[in-house]
């Protein structure tokens, strides 16, 4: 048997498992809280997984091995701030967002938690809220649909575009027919294989090149500034790397998961979990990008064509080749977890939060359910058409739509959660503010490349929402009985 067929027969076998969970949420999905967010029944284990993996992206396996083996540990630093990021956002937002979405109105998207929260009766921060999601999103899911294509080029040397329809047309399968439980039960198998697979590449590498002081020194002979943490980095840069944390805080992707868990008691166990599996997972992506440059220093016969699939190569050289397409699989799971997560996302924000706002509401739970799937396909669809050029990296339109989301939506959920006073406007123009910020900023290449577009963004929208709200707050009742319920609840636990 060929090496490419025991990958195949790998891949397939994946893909498969990926089908049948999605066949059999969809015997488990009967109305639309179940499609949009699992019932509310999610434990902290799949919770955390579910988090992490639809976090991480091919950007984990491809983008951040290939910026590291391009320009070395200078740019791990995008990975300390996530850390940090991903940490806080389970301490802050987690309890906070499953006991405050629950106790408005039983909110079940970030638009329709914002509406009811700030008790807005225009609907146009639900509208701005559904439309910068989709935005946004379909940027995000375009890339994932990016590295798919790159994926089976690099792989089987399979064309771009037939790779980019065969991702594509399984997340799209699974994702559209099981909803939120599919994606969230993909998950938990996808970061299971990333992270075995992120920590099995370098540390069966590092032997292969002779162990650590000798891939030490192989690094250095290529450039020793590549072990530099701050070699040819200024403090923007690094501020810039260390503020991709910031994303956290406004991800609907992720946020939403907090709102699925079972009890906001579950959110400390489920931290423990998520940033474990994330610290590692981190750790591996680094130190697969440099043992790879060790051991192609090593190997000058063999070359690396796209510094982006330096994972996927090793995987390939280093072990038996049915192994190897275990790993393989695990770049799809990087990158079909992400797609899939921001394709329910997207298609809650097209139904719940759009399309209820100007049709009628007295339609069955069944036909806004078919309703959420036909947005999972047109959100598709579009995302497809925009990768199919390939001619963007991974990482820069990641990043773009990371900001986007990171400042137009941050710093309204904090002040939403932690300040009583934030008022339907302050957030409205804080948002749009911000949205506006990374648009602008992301496009001009002297502001782009001084200094990441999230920061200017997070900080113009929490200016713009502070003010605006302390000029048109008005006590309200009702969100103040809602505030100090949700306090309650959670300090009955401490």
């Amino acid at each position: 048997m060929t090496t490419e067929m025991y990958q195949l027969i790998a891949i397939i076998l994946y893909m498969a498992a990926m089908i049948f969970i999605g066949w059999y949420a969809f015997k488990r999905t009967s109305n639309l809280t179940d499609y949009m967010l699992g019932g509310r029944a999610l434990g902290p284990a799949v919770t955390a997984l579910s988090a992490g993996a639809a976090d991480m992206s091919g950007w984990l396996l491809m983008g951040l091995p290939g910026a590291i083996y391009l320009n070395g540990l200078v740019e791990a630093w995008i990975a300390v701030g996530l850390t940090l990021g991903a940490y806080l956002n389970w301490v802050f937002v987690a309890p906070r967002l499953r006991v405050y979405t629950q106790v408005s109105s039983d909110s079940i998207t970030i638009p329709s938690y914002l509406e009811s929260r700030l008790k807005d009766k225009s609907r146009l921060l639900r509208i701005a809220s559904g439309v910068i999601i989709l935005t946004f999103f379909t940027f995000y899911v375009s890339s994932g649909m990016v590295a798919g294509g790159k994926f089976f080029l690099s792989s089987f040397g399979l064309n771009y575009h037939a790779g980019l329809l065969i991702v594509s047309a399984v997340v799209i399968f699974y994702t559209l027919f099981g909803g939120f439980l599919a994606v969230s039960y993909t998950d938990v198998v996808q970061g299971i294989v990333m992270f075995f697979a992120l920590l099995l590449v370098p540390i069966v590498g590092v032997f292969i090149t002779g162990g650590f002081t000798e891939t030490t020194e192989s690094i250095r002979t290529v450039n020793p500034q590549l072990l530099n943490f701050v070699s040819g980095a200024t403090f923007l840069g690094i501020l810039s790397a260390v503020a991709w944390g910031l994303g956290y805080f406004g991800q609907p992707h992720i946020i939403v998961r907090f709102m699925a868990l079972s009890s906001h008691k579950e959110a400390k166990k489920a931290r423990r979990i998520g940033i474990s599996w994330m610290f590692l997972s981190l750790f591996g992506a680094v130190a697969t990008a440099l043992v790879g440059i060790a051991y192609f220093q090593q190997n000058a016969g063999v070359t690396l064509a796209d510094k982006e699939t330096v994972f996927i190569v090793l995987g390939q050289i280093i072990f038996h080749p049915f192994i190897a397409g275990i790993m393989l699989a695990a770049v799809l799971a990087a990158v079909m977890s992400t797609i899939s997560s921001q394709l329910i996302v997207s298609s809650s924000a097209l139904v719940e939060d759009l399309y209820k706002t100007f049709m009628k509401k007295d339609a069955t739970d069944k036909h806004y359910v078919f309703l959420g799937r036909m947005a999972v396909l047109v959100v598709s669809l579009i995302a497809m058409v925009l990768a199919w050029p390939n001619n963007e990296s991974i990482l820069n339109i990641v990043s773009f739509a990371w900001a986007g989301f990171g400042a137009s939506f941050g710093p309204i959920i904090l002040l939403s959660l932690y300040w009583r006073k934030l008022t339907t406007k302050g957030a409205l123009w804080g948002m749009i503010a911000g949205a506006v910020m990374v648009m602008i900023w992301g496009n001009v290449d002297a502001l782009h490349n001084t200094l990441y577009e999230i920061v200017p963004g997070f900080i113009l929208c929490l200016i713009v929402a502070v003010v605006v709200s302390n000029a048109t707050y008005r006590p309200n009742a009702e969100i103040d009985k809602e505030f100090l319920a949700t306090i309650k609840i959670l300090n009955e636990d401490k």
